[in-house]
């Protein structure tokens, strides 16, 4: 019985999808506060980027950092290497080029025409946050170009509020999911074991337990994995979140890759419900909001931070 509403669920939105799709008129009530215009409403919005050029998004903003690792020989510096190792633990003796190396003979390097920043291109960073629950949102969102979203995000039965597209989606081990045809899997590594795991899993297997057990191989395409660079995120721990927690959370750092990806960028489901609480959409529980309390990151500066980026006209943020 369940499956069966879920599929009338889904049959119901490619049919509104399609139809809006025809008929796209500007929606009212979508948009981050009341009667905002929605980010795709005309061809010219899709690519037009904001003007602003406010000293404190410039003071952050790098565009010379590049968010993917590429396997060129020391493209990481030493200052990266140092900091990124502390992360999850203090290994010593870890040869990262080799490992690097070894990554790249599995998977292949990412080429120019998955990264191209200078594409006219919409983005849509879907969070977890329970404000999505009853949002409404799904069909903006899958308008986007490209839709990213992160850890166990959850589709089946919340495409009213979610959506039903993936373009990109971001992990690390221990949150790894199986993935659709065609989505990128976008590796955010926080340790060697990391890029370790990410090859194991499209090969020999042979890794299993990170500090805890893990996927022994993945359901994804290949030849979309997307690993982003220990560089980007010691830029936005430097630049962005300056220092507060020990290092950015997914979600973030999906945001800042979006920032420097796409032209438009549509923010989703951050920050806690309407209740106050911190939560998934998809449950409920008293401990889903215990990232804030380990220091790990800094929930509420990174929420002031989006809420910035909104004021200064880099996102629309939808809440």
């Amino acid at each position: 019985m369940l499956c069966r509403r879920r599929m009338q669920v889904v049959l119901a939105l490619c049919g509104l999808l399609a139809l809006w799709q025809c008929f796209r008129a500007p929606p009212d009530n979508l948009g981050p506060f009341p009667g905002a215009p929605s980010l795709l409403d005309t061809p010219a919005a899709r690519c037009t980027a904001s003007a602003n050029s406010s000293a404190w998004f410039h003071t952050r903003y790098d565009a010379a950092t590049g968010p993917l690792l590429t396997g060129a020989a020391h493209e990481l510096s030493p200052d990266v290497v140092r900091w990124w190792l502390t992360l999850q633990g203090h290994p010593n003796g870890i040869q990262l080029q080799d490992i690097i190396q070894q990554l790249f003979t599995v998977l292949p390097a990412p080429t120019s025409d998955v990264w191209d920043p200078s594409r006219c291109r919409t983005c849509a960073v879907v969070g977890n946050s329970g404000r999505l629950n009853g949002s409404g949102h799904g069909l903006e969102i899958d308008a986007h170009d490209w839709v990213l979203r992160m850890n166990r995000a959850k589709v089946a039965g919340f495409e009213l509020d979610v959506g039903m597209r993936t373009t990109h989606h971001f992990m690390y081990p221990e949150s790894a999911v199986n993935l659709g045809p065609g989505v990128h899997l976008v590796l955010v590594p926080f340790k060697p074991l990391d890029l370790q795991w990410v090859a194991s899993a499209f090969s020999t297997g042979a890794l299993t337990h990170t500090y805890t057990r893990v996927k022994q191989f993945i359901k994804a395409d290949r030849n979309k994995v997307l690993v982003l660079s220990p560089a980007f995120l010691k830029y936005i721990h430097d630049n962005w979140t300056q220092r507060r927690g020990r290092y950015p959370s997914t979600g973030f750092t999906a945001l800042l890759f979006a920032l420097h990806a796409c032209q438009r960028v549509s923010v989703f489901g951050f920050g806690a419900d309407s209740d106050g609480n911190w939560h998934h959409y998809w449950e409920k529980n008293r401990w889903s909001g215990a990232f804030r309390r380990t220091r790990v990151h800094d929930a509420d500066v990174e929420f002031s931070l989006i809420e910035r980026l909104a004021a200064e006209g880099r996102i629309l943020f939808y809440k």
